[in-house]
């Protein structure tokens, strides 16, 4: 198997397949798109090979009408690819999407999504248990900012291979039950048990990753804290594999759930930046 440690032969035909179609710049995760919520046969298949090439895809619209709604049309989305199980947070809407906008009061202004300030790299719902992963996000742009704003996105199979290939003993450390600790969180209504599990681990024999950059409120394991200081190394160092951009109206992200930040914005008061983040259980369909 690819990700067994011990299995050099079988991993190595999984990087060398990886690296040999992994894209190159921002523009080849593109797919154009008519409209998200009636997919062309084309425009599916176009959007599910590149989410299989690199984990996720950039679809931009082309021919949405001014009053459509977002919010249902990215709930087509995610069923028209086999997401029905969303993580329904409790900052979520009822119908378990999550409008992400400046809020200046309620519970949702004490949490860093919900205003203008950056978010360090992470995969979504880092702190929830096993049994309630996050393995895919939709986020789908209705607003955009007046200034910045921008994500980063990383495929999280290439930073394990360049763990991988810096040393095994990386991965293997990462790997372990014990790996990263998420504590407790008792706040307005919620109540989180603290979170201890592996960055990396296998599903279906797909790898998968669960990490924060968040140095306050995490606790690594000792055997661990070496190589997180090196994952934060190789994203804050950028490069090849990390891409940069800033989604416009239209504009969003399908992926299983890969590596991402924002960047700091600034809201023009009478158009407010808004996205729709739907957070899932399942895997893409056919992915």
């Amino acid at each position: 198997m690819a990700f067994d440690l011990d299995d050099a032969a079988g991993y190595g035909r999984w990087r060398d397949q990886k690296l040999s179609s992994r894209p190159i710049d921002l523009t080849q995760l593109v797919v154009e798109v008519g409209d998200i919520a009636a997919l062309t046969a084309s425009e599916s298949e176009a959007l599910r090979a590149q989410v299989r090439r690199s984990n996720m895809a950039l679809y931009v619209e082309t021919k949405t009408s001014a009053d459509r709604d977002d919010k249902l049309a990215v709930a087509a989305l995610g069923q028209h690819f086999g997401l029905r199980s969303l993580d329904r947070n409790h900052l979520a809407d009822d119908d378990g999407i999550t409008p992400l906008a400046v809020a200046s009061e309620g519970a949702r202004a004490r949490y860093i999504p919900y205003t203008e300030r950056p978010i360090a790299w992470h995969t979504d719902g880092y702190y929830n248990p096993a049994a309630t992963r996050v393995r895919s996000l939709i986020l789908h742009c209705s607003r955009p900012a007046a200034q910045g704003g921008e994500n980063k996105l990383m495929d999280p199979d290439l930073l394990y291979i360049q763990l991988r290939e810096r040393d095994p003993d990386l991965v293997r450390v990462l790997s372990q039950p014990g790996a990263m600790t998420i504590p407790g969180n008792e706040d307005e209504g919620m109540t989180r048990p603290a979170m201890t599990g592996p960055v990396f681990f296998t599903e279906d024999g797909r790898l998968a990753m669960r990490y924060t950059a968040r140095t306050r409120s995490i606790e690594w394991h000792a055997d661990a804290v070496a190589a997180a200081q090196i994952i934060r190394e190789i994203l804050d160092a950028g490069g090849a594999d990390i891409f940069t951009g800033r989604l416009q109206a239209g504009w969003g992200l399908l992926c299983n759930n890969v590596l991402h930040t924002r960047e700091r914005f600034v809201d023009d008061p009478t158009r407010p930046r808004l996205l729709y983040r739907a957070r899932y259980h399942d895997r893409i369909q056919g992915s």
